[in-house]
């Protein structure tokens, strides 16, 4: 296989109007993906944050049940203790004991209050939390069920340019091969640059076919006789005579 120096500069600039010409076909099956690709992506980037946040929420539910079942089991603990004192209140010999049994059977009483009050602030933080869950899962189905509209339609559209787009990219990879790396990195450049994707363009009516910057008659010259690689001084296009353009053709 010829290396990219066998190859004359008309046939590194023919390679290049092929080139063009063909990633335009390409960038033709891009325009009508539209933002589809994009915003399927960011679309399943919400439905992971979502989901991270309903698992979230149901963790923070889960935690606060415990909460709430440990100060159930506390009060259980109290009320027994509170029998238990009752019963040996029956039995005390002084006064002495008969207050410190009170006191422990308040400080009981005060312990299943307590709890009380904890079971009943966290069962009102649950209702909080169930509802976020519910938004939250709401909010998921319907970015879900988006998500699956924008994949369906991107997928059509693959379905039916697929063939096209591997056709094109093997013409490309065959051109590129006929270009050296210097020209080829700029042509990337150029492309990404223009919203157009044109990195290499016609002259047409004494002006550059990307700007419309005038190009000189004698800078005309230059480029009909294709012996040196010709870029506009204005935005940095390479070159080429119409004639050379409307020769080639790509299918």
């Amino acid at each position: 296989m010829a290396t990219v120096k066998d190859f004359s500069v008309e046939e590194k600039l023919t390679a290049m109007v092929t080139l063009q010409k063909i990633d335009s076909k390409l960038d033709e099956l891009q325009v009508l993906k539209g933002e589809l690709p994009m915003e399927v992506s960011d679309l399943e980037d919400e439905i992971t944050g979502l989901t991270a946040r309903q698992t979230r929420v149901e963790e923070e539910i889960n935690g606060i049940n415990e909460f709430i079942a440990g100060k159930k089991n506390a009060i259980k603990e109290s009320e027994e203790l509170i029998k238990k004192y009752e019963k040996q209140s029956t039995n005390v010999k002084n006064s002495r004991e008969f207050e410190a049994i009170n006191k422990e059977i308040e400080m009981q009483q005060l312990e299943v209050k307590l709890a009380e009050k904890h079971i009943k602030d966290a069962q009102e933080e649950t209702t909080d939390k169930v509802i976020a869950l519910d938004k939250a899962k709401k909010a998921l189905s319907t970015k879900e069920n988006v998500l699956k509209h924008k994949k369906d339609e991107l997928e059509k559209i693959i379905g039916t340019t697929e063939k096209e787009e591997k056709h094109y990219n093997k013409l490309s990879a065959e051109a590129r091969e006929k270009v050296d790396e210097r020209l080829l990195n700029s042509y990337d450049r150029i492309r990404k640059n223009y919203r157009n994707g044109l990195a290499v363009v016609p002259v047409e009516r004494d002006a550059c076919g990307g700007c419309f910057n005038a190009i000189p008659p004698q800078r005309q010259s230059e480029i009909k006789q294709r012996k040196k690689i010709i870029v506009c001084e204005n935005c940095g296009r390479v070159l080429v005579d119409r004639d050379l353009n409307d020769t080639i053709e790509v299918k």
